[in-house]
């Protein structure tokens, strides 16, 4: 069965970085690690870097199969519980990074998620989203559809949206969310 859907990841963001690290994914590999989410799919990857490299928290790299100039190798999937604390402080951060850098297709969930059940609307699942906001957001997109988040701050009045988004990405990956509508499980 042929799909259209890419299965990798072409860029992802540092995490952590363990210049002497041992892999979680694969026994007995050791080397300097990168702990990384990714950018399109927002999986959490172990990474094998080049040697002598250096990386910076929430600096976007280039795993795809071609074109890798600081990565070896993705050794593979991480679930939340693998990652260093280090990296789960920073994961927030970087997800309002990776959100930022992709602004284009997160405002697209604000134009176009929809009721979840009769009660409950997908919007209402990005934290500060209540009843009321939601409303409004879904008022205001039937008339134009929002451009930025810029747009939505100052005709919803809703702050930081970008932020929001990350919340709710972060609250996903570390499993505290029954319903996923950023990451895929």
């Amino acid at each position: 069965m042929l799909t259209n859907e890419k299965r990798y990841e072409e860029y992802a963001y540092v995490l952590d970085f363990l210049p002497r690290g041992k892999s979680i994914v694969i026994k007995g590999r050791e080397g300097p690690i990168v702990q990384a989410i990714g950018e399109e799919r927002l999986t959490l990857l172990e990474l094998l870097a080049v040697d002598d490299q250096d990386f910076d928290s929430g600096e976007r790299l280039r795993i795809g199969r071609e074109g890798r100039d600081k990565i070896v190798s993705v050794l593979g999937k991480l679930s939340y519980e693998d990652l260093t604390q280090d990296a789960k402080l920073q994961l927030p951060t970087v997800c309002e990074t990776v959100v930022k850098n992709n602004e284009q297709r997160y405002v697209a969930y604000f134009n176009d998620l929809q009721p979840l059940t009769p009660r409950l609307h997908g919007l209402e699942l990005i934290p500060g989203i209540g009843k009321t906001f939601m409303k409004s957001i879904v008022e205001l997109r039937e008339r134009q559809p929002f451009v930025s988040f810029d747009d939505i701050q100052t005709k919803v009045g809703l702050r930081e949206p970008a932020k929001l988004v990350a919340k709710r990405i972060t609250e996903e990956i570390s499993g505290d969310s029954r319903i996923n509508i950023f990451v895929k499980k």
